[in-house]
């Protein structure tokens, strides 16, 4: 009996030591240098001693990640430290274990560590039509929404400082809060003065000016927030009917005092934020119309800090606020009715809530796959890093969630629907590159 088991070590024993050094290799990254020339620090502080300075594309290794400064092994074998968008991580061809734990350096359940365990459904534009609405689930998720209030007070426990930042986007979007006249209202004038020319003698060519300005009449701030807060719940339960609310209290109240804080630094404070983590293990997140967004737990999971979910959740609010996938649904309906109809439906509340019914009974959820067009990402990235530093985190934290996504692979099965809905991760790190460096 001692005999066979002394086989039986001596069997097993090179399997551990290599299944040791697999996880060894999986603990570095390949990266190469991206900017014209970076300096190596001795710490993951500005005021460490500089211990060497580094040329573009010099091949390197990620050893660890403190904050938002990567520890490399250099060429020679000795070690620093440098910042996360000065150095771009070497994608894994294809997704592996290995590739996996690449982007991970610490934490778990939330906090930088994405299992394998995680089932992936699979979330695609077909299961998002055809979906029933969860009823329940939507109750759960509404249950955890928290008011501005204590999202602030959560931010001060955390000693996260809100700081005064202009930027465009944002301001025109707060222009268009204002209080206009609705379409009801500027419909009644136009057939007050319809009604005047006619008594006047205007004649054919009055009544075709009329019919004219008839259908240029748009649809109000007051009508457009209307039919966004019946869209935003009524696609959300659809969303939890093809992935459920993830059972996790605890990631629930997170998510939702983090993004309650973040989201009160845009344009669009007053929206009924309501923010949910769905039980599915694709890497993704979901913005719907009236400011209900999800993060599907494989995102949840790969991120390592409240400032990285933050990032992820900055994104999705700059779709919001900018009413991106609102538009996809307006446009939508332009296609199928015509745009003469479209513009001369009129909505008030209760009718936009019929708009949304029926929109919803059509379509499902299948409006969050859709893909919008690059300036539209390309914005909602950089509203992130806006958004984040009005919040109180530090912009690179929204980097370094696309350097852990890029780790992942070019064509991580994880994040196959991510990859058909948004630009290349690469491009979108250049992009904020650029504006670094303006």
């Amino acid at each position: 009996m001692k005999t066979i088991s002394k086989r039986i070590a001596v069997a097993i024993l090179p399997a551990l030591l290599l299944t040791a050094g697999a996880i060894a290799m999986a603990a570095e990254m390949p990266a190469v240098v991206h900017k014209p020339s970076v300096e190596v620090r001795s710490a993951p502080d500005f005021q460490a001693g500089k211990i060497a300075v580094l040329k573009r594309n010099a091949a390197v290794r990620i050893t660890d990640q403190n904050g938002l400064w990567y520890q490399l092994q250099m060429a020679d074998g000795s070690s620093g430290y440098v910042r996360i968008n000065d150095v771009r991580v070497a994608s894994a061809g294809a997704e592996t274990p290995a590739a996996n734990s690449q982007a991970l350096f610490g934490g778990n359940s939330g906090q930088g560590r994405s299992t394998e365990t995680a089932s992936v459904r699979g979330i695609n534009e077909t299961t998002l039509r055809t979906a029933r609405s969860d009823a329940a689930g939507l109750s759960r998720l509404q249950s955890y929404s928290v008011s501005a209030e204590s999202a602030g007070a959560h931010a001060r426990s955390k000693g996260w400082q809100p700081v005064r930042i202009a930027w465009g986007p944002d301001a025109a979007a707060a222009r268009g809060s204002a209080g206009q006249a609705t379409q009801a209202d500027k419909r009644a004038t136009l057939s007050t003065a319809r009604g005047l020319l006619s008594r006047l003698g205007g004649g054919a060519i009055a009544d075709s000016a009329m019919r004219v300005a008839d259908r240029a009449v748009g649809k109000s701030e007051q009508e457009l927030a209307a039919e966004e807060l019946e869209l935003g719940p009524a696609i959300a339960g659809r969303v939890l009917g093809a992935a459920p609310l993830w059972a996790n209290p605890e990631a629930q109240k997170r998510i939702n005092l983090v993004g309650r804080w973040v989201a009160s630094q845009t344009s669009r404070p007053q929206l009924p934020w309501t923010f949910g983590v769905i039980d599915d293990g694709e890497i993704n997140a979901y913005a719907a119309p009236g400011g209900y967004i999800l993060v599907t737990r494989g995102m949840y999971d790969l991120l390592d800090n409240d400032a990285e979910l933050a990032a992820v959740i900055a994104h999705e609010l700059g779709h919001v606020v900018q009413r991106d996938h609102y538009e996809v649904i307006r446009k939508q309906e332009i296609a199928k009715v015509g745009k003469d109809v479209a513009m001369a439906q009129v909505r008030p509340h209760g009718i936009a809530a019929d708009f949304a019914r029926d929109y919803v009974n059509t379509h499902g959820a299948a409006v969050m796959m859709s893909s919008l067009d690059r300036d539209a990402e390309y914005r909602a990235d950089e509203a992130a890093g806006v958004y984040l530093a009005r919040a109180g985190f530090d912009p690179l934290s929204f980097y370094a969630v696309l350097q852990k996504m890029a780790a992942l692979g070019t064509r991580p099965a994880r994040m196959s629907q991510l990859y058909r809905t948004h630009p290349p991760l690469q491009a979108r790190m250049d992009r904020l590159d650029q504006r670094v460096h303006r």
